[in-house]
């Protein structure tokens, strides 16, 4: 049984940081993408950052880039949002998710909480 959990979250102000995690179990991801993802109340679920498994590439939504850094321990079978100089904008529930490619995704985390106040 494949699980992703998420966790990190928090109530954080403006100019703040915060690390999230997304701890894997269940099977193997070498052949997979790592995603997070975050939806903001009243909004769709967006795309926030992709890392490939087994190389490590990575990909971020334009909003968060110089700010945010997605990266894995492969070791540890989890990957991490380290998100800087946050803003009331970043307030979301932030989901891991895994998949075979950037547009098919398979399996998702119930998601963590993040709230940036002003």
């Amino acid at each position: 049984q494949v699980q992703l959990v998420e966790s990190g979250g928090g109530l954080v102000q403006a100019g703040g940081s915060l690390r999230l995690s997304c701890a894997a179990s269940g099977r193997t991801f070498s052949s997979y993408v790592m995603g997070w993802f975050r939806q903001a109340p009243g909004k769709e679920r967006e795309f926030v950052a992709t890392i490939s498994w087994s190389v490590g590439s990575t990909r971020y939504v334009d909003s968060v880039k110089g700010r945010f850094t997605i990266s894995r321990d492969i070791v540890k079978k989890t990957t991490y949002l380290q998100m800087n100089s946050l803003k009331p904008e970043d307030t979301a529930v932030y989901y891991c998710a895994a998949g075979r490619t950037l547009t098919s995704w398979e399996y998702w985390g119930k998601g963590t909480l993040v709230t940036v106040s002003s």
